[in-house]
């Protein structure tokens, strides 16, 4: 942003009168009677205003318009001194306060002047209740004392110079030139009886700093190297030194070009900015964050598999999805959080996250990967990433959902499953515009239809983002989300299990038993299963590898390398597999020379698809190519034949099936 340049000073006075309104906020008679006369005047193209509080010099400067929550400076001595950052934040919102206070050097008396100053300028003038602290030389001696009274009303500290020991300065017991009018004055300023009593004071900044660690208050001192008056070996080094070991966040950055004068007291302020951006960070007022039950849809709620836990002691919970499933965060704190809130239950946790694997795959694999050891109590399925970026229709992704929820509860129909829609950009965008991203309207039909819980969390990131709680770029990252973002998505999921498994369980609670209504898409995937291709490997130009591996260096997947691959180049011979259902595919290697086949069904004209994918070209990817749905349920034969013609990106012909997958039975 721009800063504002000095401006012909134009006076003027003004008297306060009842009714006046002063940054948004009524002047009443009642705050009237303690002050005079109020001028004002222009400070670096902004308003000031001075007036008298308690028989002190005070005034405030207004920014153009306040940022919002209205963060304020204050500025104890010299305030005209390095004044450059000041003129920074008023030109982003910042209101500037002062009151002098000099020849007090911090003294208990000064503090209570200081503490109704601020309540003041926070109830008067409605400035926030937490404020940054800056402090040039002596006035170290306000900032640091009044912060340790008053820590909870801090957001940061700045120090120019500043003094943080009274030994050091004016005492000069050390290094320093010291100033020996200055102490006589401080030791009857502080009430001290005797040279030892100043000595031995035991509130110097540098003293009792677990206060201010405690609240975690930054600190940035800005220092000149050469300083004679106050050297930084006796004050800002030992000070920065004690914060940091008691936990504290503290920076020094040394002055070191441009003049230094008064015996390096004084020195160019090289970065302005810098401290400018340090007060601006730190001063970010507390925002009112979203309810997450407001992203959160529990319908028929998950209280079997809380009856389960509690009363059986035993459980078992599934996590099915794609890459954000796969790694760890958001799964690992479940997990934690489980074992924690049932410390008595044993449970058998399935991590079923394959990256890259959406509804489809997960319909066909879910006998295999999840429900091999057993009837599940609690499943957690998300797929509203990967149906979307890897081009699913709406078709596919509703027999997906639906076959996936109809499986786990043909399975044990006491089943809880929770849907959760993760957040990408794209996602992002479509909220931004009104509407509702297709896939989680898709999937949302198929937990409305079936009364089961879901959680969008795309809504709630996006939504969060633009409500300002945090940022996309800096905080979450990614749609694999940063260590941040992973907390963000169990926090939500986190309210969402204490919200529905409040209050207690009895011990004869009875688990219900959930009916399946009629299917909502004739056809869906309800009996996926994968089948191995062993049995297919004395087919004629078709290679059954036992052990098939890449060899062109690139990466596969989990259960994608050192496994039976049946494979063909362009030979012209026709693979037939024989099976019972109504849908079928292949799960294939779509790698960097994946080629294109034809299928035919049960004798129909041959149909083309491309195995290439807008990843191959970095990795052979697991992917699940279904070829035909929606066939009456029965005995089918499905032929596969690989071209003499290529995607003009692939380096060849390949077709490597990992798996056939079938609705239905072999």
């Amino acid at each position: 942003m721009k800063i504002l340049g000095p401006k012909k000073v134009r006076v003027f006075k003004y008297v306060i009168y009842l009714g006046f309104i002063f940054c948004g906020h009524q002047i009443t008679a009642q705050e009237n009677q303690n002050k005079s006369k109020v001028q004002m005047s222009e400070w670096k193209g902004f308003e000031r205003y001075d007036f008298q509080f308690e028989n002190k010099d005070a005034w405030l400067v207004l920014p153009k318009k306040a940022a919002v929550g209205k963060p304020w400076l204050w500025r104890a001595r010299f305030p005209s001194f390095h004044s450059e950052a000041d003129s920074i934040l008023a030109s982003e919102g910042f209101h500037i306060a002062h009151i002098n206070t000099a020849g007090m050097l911090g003294n208990p008396e000064s503090m209570v002047i200081w503490d109704r100053f601020y309540t003041y300028l926070t109830s008067t003038y409605e400035l926030n209740q937490k404020v940054a602290l800056s402090g040039v030389s002596r006035g170290g001696l306000f900032i640091y004392t009044w912060a340790k009274r008053n820590p909870k009303k801090v957001n940061c500290i700045y120090g120019d110079a500043p003094v943080c020991d009274i030994k050091s300065w004016p005492g000069g017991f050390g290094e320093g030139v010291g100033a020996k009018e200055v102490w006589n004055g401080l030791k009857e300023k502080y009430g001290f009886k005797t040279e030892e009593e100043a000595k031995t004071y035991a509130n110097n900044p540098i003293d009792n700093l677990e206060i201010l660690a405690a609240e975690k208050i930054p600190i940035l001192h800005m220092i000149g190297l050469q300083d004679k008056i106050v050297p930084a070996d006796e004050n800002t080094f030992i000070l920065i030194n004690r914060y940091l070991r008691l936990g504290g966040s503290a920076t020094v950055v040394p002055c070191t070009k441009g003049k230094q004068s008064l015996q390096g007291h004084h020195y160019p302020l090289e970065t302005p900015r810098l401290v400018a951006d340090f007060i601006t960070y730190h001063s970010k007022t507390p925002i009112e964050t979203l309810d997450a039950l407001a992203y959160q849809h529990l319908r028929g709620g998950i209280r079997n598999s809380f009856k389960k836990f509690v009363n059986e002691k035993k459980g078992s919970v599934a996590f099915l999805g794609g890459s954000i499933t796969y790694n760890g965060g958001w799964r690992d704190s479940i997990v934690n959080y489980l074992t924690k809130r049932f410390p008595t239950t044993e449970f058998d946790f399935i991590t079923a996250g394959i990256p890259s694997m959406g509804t489809t795959p997960a319909a066909f694999r879910l006998k295999r990967d999840v429900l091999k050891n057993g009837p599940i109590d609690l499943i957690f399925e998300e797929a509203a990433v990967n149906d979307a970026g890897n081009g699913r229709t709406t078709e596919e992704q509703l027999l997906a959902m639906e076959g996936i929820v109809r499986h786990v509860r043909k399975d044990n129909p006491a089943a809880d499953v929770v849907l959760m829609h993760f957040v990408d950009p794209e996602k992002m965008e479509t909220y931004r515009t009104g509407k509702i991203p297709k896939v989680i309207q898709n999937h949302e039909a198929v937990a409305e239809h079936y009364n089961i819980s879901t959680i969008n969390l795309a809504k709630e990131v996006t939504e969060r983002i633009d409500a300002g709680e945090f940022s996309w770029e800096y905080d979450f990252k990614n749609l694999h989300p940063s260590p941040f973002g992973q907390g963000i998505y169990f926090h939500s999921m986190k309210i969402f299990l204490e919200n529905a498994w409040q209050g207690d369980v009895a011990s004869d609670d009875k688990i219900v038993t959930y009916e399946l209504p009629t299917p909502l898409k004739k056809g869906n995937y309800d009996d996926g299963i994968l089948l191995p291709t062993k049995k297919y490997s004395k087919q004629k130009g078709w290679a059954y590898i036992e052990n098939w591996q890449p060899n062109d260096g690139k990466p596969t997947r989990e259960n994608y390398t050192s496994v039976p691959m049946l494979t063909n180049e362009h030979t012209g011979k026709t693979l037939k597999f024989n099976f019972e259902g109504n849908a079928a595919g292949i799960a294939i290697a779509a790698g960097p020379d994946a080629g294109i086949i034809a299928y035919s069904i049960d004798g129909s004209t041959w149909s083309k698809i491309d195995l290439f994918t807008r990843w191959s070209s970095s990795l052979h990817l697991p992917w699940y190519t279904t070829l035909v749905s929606g066939l009456k349920q029965g005995k089918h034969t499905l032929k596969i034949k690989v071209l003499a013609e290529k995607n003009t990106a692939s380096t060849g012909y390949k077709c490597r099936i990992r798996y056939f997958f079938v609705n239905g039975l072999e």
